[in-house]
């Protein structure tokens, strides 16, 4: 038996803000939304989650309240990677206009990847283009 990833868990102050920038930044739909969560998920998961099978079904993300601001390194981040149809350079700008920042987390020179943080400082990657 192998277990389904249900969702990923974000810890903020602010719950509704930082799930608003994800859901834009991935195009993403509020499944549920609360004062102390919000969770969002693909918007073709809710069309397409009754012809899934159970360990099928994408994961979800899930921002829950705390009242400590983040303070260090993730030591988990998430990596996305446009088509090699997407301008990869066009994405991070419009990301960068959402609010994200490009930062350096000691990534090499030459890597094939940008590393950002979102407006709570969680670190994720945008990799050079893929087709899968």
């Amino acid at each position: 038996m192998a277990l389904r990833w249900y969702s990923t868990v974000v810890e903020t102050t602010d719950p509704r803000a930082l799930a608003g920038w994800w859901a834009e930044a991935l195009g993403w739909t509020f499944a549920h939304t609360s004062d102390e969560e919000c969770v969002l998920v693909p918007p073709w998961a809710r069309e397409l989650v009754d012809r899934f099978e159970f360990h099928q079904v994408p994961p979800g993300m899930v921002f829950v309240r705390v009242e400590h601001e983040k303070t260090s390194k993730n030591r988990l981040h998430w990596d996305f990677a446009p088509h090699t149809s997407d301008d990869r350079d066009a994405e991070i700008d419009r990301l960068v206009a959402l609010g994200a920042t490009v930062i350096d987390v000691g990534q090499p020179v030459d890597a094939s990847w940008t590393v950002l943080a979102d407006p709570d400082g969680n670190e994720f990657c945008v990799l050079s283009s893929r087709e899968y």
